[in-house]
């Protein structure tokens, strides 16, 4: 692993040695197709070449192995825990961009500017069209016994779900989190299993009537060449769903500049560019996750959903309650 590792240093370090324009290094465990377009654009308003590394799993290991030498410049993550956990690792620099602080509202950036969200992702309640009536629904709600025998989700381990359940108890407490996981789990048509896409799935069958996901996976369903998907994505609607006296409950993915970033200025100027107009169009039409910056016009993901009432509760309050919210989800035995 460690040759491995070293090994992609030294070809991204001969490759700055020997490219004569300008470019910048990116590691990113969001899959590199997703955001080509926006990275093709960066470098045709600029002449600035962007490398892309893609590592899924173990991405700051890797930069933190790599130490001083690493020709990291952005560090590009799909959840904000990990990128806590970047800043807490020593592998980020604080940025000061008057830019970037006027277009990621303050609950979406670190407070010492260590890291800054991106996009917007939505965990909501899917439900079936042909069987549910209404058309909103609290996060609390899907404990309540109404719904027993009803409910599909993926494991409660899986990041997506333990980032709701912080969520959670960042805005209730333990008690009232493990109360509420209990409820969910009794109502439960099946054990936790599969993905997002399988709770449409299970819900097209008739498994369930409600299932929780992220938005963007209907998007793509829908929009995707697969016909067996599209079924899935035809058969639910997206609830508008909330926590009780908030709003939704979103993560994001998002970006920092590497601590030992040999191309500093090049860094931030694609972080910048990244939560600019152009950008924030493009990677909400194509990857159907809404904007960060206020002010986008209707784009195919709000016209799709609508447009997102985020819970206001600080991304990095809910970072800190995801150890709690692993505890939880073996303490009830959600997942058995």
């Amino acid at each position: 692993m460690f040759k491995s590792i070293m090994g992609g240093a030294v070809a991204l370090c001969a490759l700055s040695a020997t490219a004569g324009a300008a470019e910048v290094n990116v590691y990113t465990s969001r899959e590199a197709d997703l955001i080509k377009p926006v990275l093709e654009a960066f470098t045709k308003a600029t002449g600035t070449k962007v490398n892309t590394v893609f590592v899924r799993d173990g991405l700051e290991e890797r930069v933190k192995a790599e130490g001083a030498n690493s020709p990291a410049d952005l560090i590009i993550l799909v959840d904000v825990a990990r990128l806590v956990k970047a800043a807490e690792m020593g592998i980020t620099q604080p940025v000061d961009s008057a830019a970037l602080k006027s277009a990621v509202p303050e609950a979406l950036r670190d407070a010492k500017d260590n890291w800054f969200a991106t996009t917007l992702r939505s965990r909501v309640v899917y439900a079936s069209k042909e069987r549910v009536k209404q058309d909103a629904i609290t996060y609390d709600d899907l404990a309540d016994p109404k719904w027993k025998g009803r409910v599909c989700i993926r494991s409660g381990q899986h990041p997506y779900n333990q980032s709701l359940i912080a969520g959670f108890i960042a805005k209730n407490g333990e008690a009232k989190a493990e109360a509420w996981l209990k409820g969910l789990k009794a109502n439960l048509a099946k054990k936790p299993s599969g993905g997002d896409r399988d709770v449409a799935k299970d819900i097209l069958a008739g498994v369930c009537d409600l299932g929780l996901g992220n938005t963007y996976y209907v998007g793509l369903m829908l929009n995707g060449t697969d016909e067996a998907q599209k079924q899935w994505g035809q058969a639910v609607k997206v609830l508008d769903s909330s926590f009780a006296g908030g709003g939704t409950h979103v993560n994001i993915s998002g970006a920092a500049v590497a601590k030992s970033a040999p191309n500093k200025a090049e860094a931030l100027k694609l972080l910048e560019f990244m939560v600019g107009e152009t950008a924030q169009n493009m990677l909400a039409d194509l990857n159907y996750e809404y904007p960060v910056r206020p002010g986008i016009a209707a784009n195919a993901t709000t016209k799709l959903f609508g447009p997102i009432k985020a819970d206001v509760t600080p991304l990095g309050a809910v970072a800190a309650k995801r150890d709690a919210a692993s505890v939880l989800v073996d303490k009830v035995d959600f997942d058995r």
